[in-house]
């Protein structure tokens, strides 16, 4: 959807303290701002980095047209027209990190990384923040969803329950990059190369006088692609029985009735019934789709009951995420000029959770070679050597110290990637089906305890000695300087 003219996809008080900093001549001081979320969606083990893409093309094409100086002149903060001036000629010419789409990501650590002046990461927080997390949030349900429905194929149902258009379109990519199959969007499907999917709605049966004349007239017209909604009057007295005649008819034509699909009442037993029908009738080829809210809990628990359930198409409870709607991710400045020196900084809380950790961070996963698994992932500061260097590597909870470990035979994986650097782009965006094979291979460096539904196991997130010890003096020189 809409890339262009998006410089005043902001907030307000963006554009405000740009302007402050403008008139107080501190626009061209450099910052650091890291982009990240506290805690995991869905009481999920894990979360599943999307976005870049849409960031990416709005870094790219980030200007204020002359329709936006217009908005901006008539706001009544009444800014200065040098100002809105300057803003014309503004391209963003910072330098940008981030984690690869699919990644497998954790709480506190950072995803996307902004350097620049302050003027322009100040500007582009809520666009990264929008799109980040949006994306983020859907590809991890979606990946939750996978992980239940494990090799059954899975349709994105969501668009007419989206929040607006956007929502649909990169909630379709998001749930594909996660492993979903197919969408129903048709504008995702030529925009990103999605494989689209559909049958027929219960007002096409309701159009005919009988909803074997339904049947027989969509099978004539699609005879490759015959998916029949079984359910409009009474699926294993009416439904399921007039299909089998169209199949059969398909049969006589020398072709093949691809799957009935189940939209209402009980899907266990009607499945189960259906199939038993299905099979008595000689068309064990023919497969169930079943959809009606479905989510992971729902499908976990059809499939407990013996469901006979091929493909699922999930909507609502997809696309919207129903049951957290949103994922919370921040941009936190944590480094900032001061004489011409780059200074760590950090966000002092009232809420332990919310204390963020000072200075430019790396994001480091530590694989175990002998089993191919990732350990932790370690945070630490660019000029750092380990653990680059590979020497012991010492892991502890910044919360409970006393949990750590030492580890000595490991890889170290960078995981931030820089994608723009000095504002030109130096990232190449992988095409979809290469950013769902990475997914793929960085599921596969985590255990399934850590991709379990229902109370996962805890993955290490750890920050090195020197992050903590930094985070520990600015605590502590803060305190000191309330106290005086």
């Amino acid at each position: 959807m809409q890339t262009t003219s998006l410089a005043l996809h902001t907030d307000k008080y963006q554009i405000n303290m740009m302007y402050a900093h403008w008139v107080n001549g501190t626009h061209k001081r450099k910052a650091v701002f890291e982009a990240y979320f506290r805690k995991l969606p869905f009481g999920n083990g894990y979360a599943v980095f999307a976005g870049l893409e849409r960031i990416v093309n709005y870094i790219s094409q980030l200007r204020f047209t002359m329709e936006d100086i217009k908005f901006l002149s008539k706001q009544p903060e009444n800014y200065d027209p040098v100002f809105l001036e300057e803003l014309l000629q503004f391209s963003f010419q910072g330098t940008i990190h981030s984690m690869k789409e699919g990644a497998i990501v954790f709480p506190d650590e950072p995803l996307i990384r902004v350097e620049g002046c302050i003027l322009e990461t100040q500007l582009v927080e809520t666009a990264i923040l929008n799109f980040m997390n949006y994306q983020t949030l859907i590809a991890t349900k979606a990946s939750r969803i996978k992980q239940v429905a494990q090799q059954d194929t899975l349709l994105e149902f969501g668009t007419r329950r989206a929040q607006e258009a956007d929502a649909a379109i990169w909630g379709a990519r998001a749930s594909y990059v996660a492993g979903f199959h197919a969408t129903s969007n048709m504008l995702a499907g030529e925009q990103f190369g999605i494989p689209t999917a559909g049958t027929h709605a219960h007002s096409w049966v309701q159009s005919f006088m009988t909803e074997q004349e339904a049947f027989d007239a969509y099978a004539r017209v699609l005879p490759d692609q015959v998916t029949l909604l079984v359910d409009t009057f009474d699926t294993l007295n009416s439904g399921v029985p007039h299909a089998i005649k169209t199949a059969k008819w398909l049969e006589s034509q020398g072709k093949k009735m691809n799957a009935i699909r189940l939209d209402s009442g009980d899907l266990a037993y009607l499945s189960i019934q259906a199939r038993q029908m299905l099979d008595e009738a000689g068309l064990d080829y023919v497969k169930i789709v079943a959809s009606n809210d479905l989510d992971e809990n729902t499908i976990f628990n059809l499939k407990a009951q013996g469901a006979r359930i091929d493909t699922w198409g999930v909507g609502t409870q997809l696309i919207t995420a129903s049951d957290q709607p949103s994922l919370g991710g921040v941009y936190k400045l944590v480094e900032r000029e001061v004489n011409g020196e780059m200074l760590p900084t950090l966000k002092i809380s009232a809420n332990p959770e919310k204390v963020s950790t000072p200075g430019k961070k790396e994001v480091f996963r530590i694989i175990d070679p002998k089993h191919g698994k990732a350990i932790a992932d370690y945070i630490c500061y660019p000029d750092e050597e380990q653990p680059l260097q590979g020497g012991p590597l010492k892991l502890f909870n910044p919360l409970h110290p006393y949990l750590k470990k030492t580890v000595t035979r490991y890889e170290a994986v960078n995981m931030l990637e820089p994608i723009f650097v000095n504002g030109r782009k130096v990232y190449n965006l992988p095409t979809l089906d290469e950013i769902r094979t990475y997914h793929k291979e960085q599921l596969n460096l985590f255990w399934p305890e850590y991709q379990r539904k229902l109370n996962p196991e805890i993955y290490r997130v750890n920050i090195s000695p020197a992050a903590w010890n930094m985070k520990q003096k600015l605590i502590a020189e803060h305190v000191k300087s309330t106290e005086e």
